[in-house]
């Protein structure tokens, strides 16, 4: 199995370098506008542009794919080695705890954030201030309100997200 893995891997390597090839040995033309400047193309179906020669290129054979090396038994190396630091499972519980009290503070400032975003939009109809005589900046402090609130919302949802998602 593993080496018929090889030897396909092998094949669309010399495939994408043929290709490869045969696209880079396409024509290539040189145009020179009527500023001087040069431009390179495909097609030389433009003024001003001449066939020119570029030298071949050279391609190499991709190196041979390894298998994954392979513990006694025949079964697959671990994904971490025998040495990597672990903790013990109290540790972690401790720390999960630590996580969800840390999140649900920060999901009841929040919470609170919106509702006082929320009471002070008034249904979409905040109280003007006296600095707001020209009534379009009331629209866009009430524009600036409504993305507020729409953050605010956001985060709350991703914080009651991340809760769940904890063990």
């Amino acid at each position: 199995m593993k080496q018929q893995f090889v030897a396909l891997m092998r094949a669309l390597t010399l495939c994408a370098a043929a290709i490869g090839y045969a696209h880079a040995q396409s024509e290539v033309y040189l145009c020179i506008d009527e500023n001087g400047k040069k431009e390179y193309k495909n097609t030389g179906a433009t003024k001003g542009c001449k066939k020119i020669d570029l030298p071949g290129i050279t391609t190499f054979a991709a190196p041979p794919v390894k298998a994954p090396a392979a513990v006694s038994g025949g079964k697959p190396a671990p994904a971490t080695p025998a040495d990597f630091p672990k903790v013990d499972g109290n540790t972690q519980k401790e720390r999960d705890n630590d996580r969800r009290q840390i999140l649900q503070k920060e999901l009841k400032a929040e919470q609170q954030k919106l509702d006082s975003l929320k009471k002070e939009y008034n249904n979409g109809q905040p109280e003007r201030l006296g600095s707001e005589r020209n009534y379009a900046k009331y629209q866009e402090r009430v524009k600036e309100m409504q993305e507020n609130i729409h953050r605010s919302e956001r985060n709350v949802e991703a914080l009651n997200r991340e809760i769940g998602n904890m063990k």
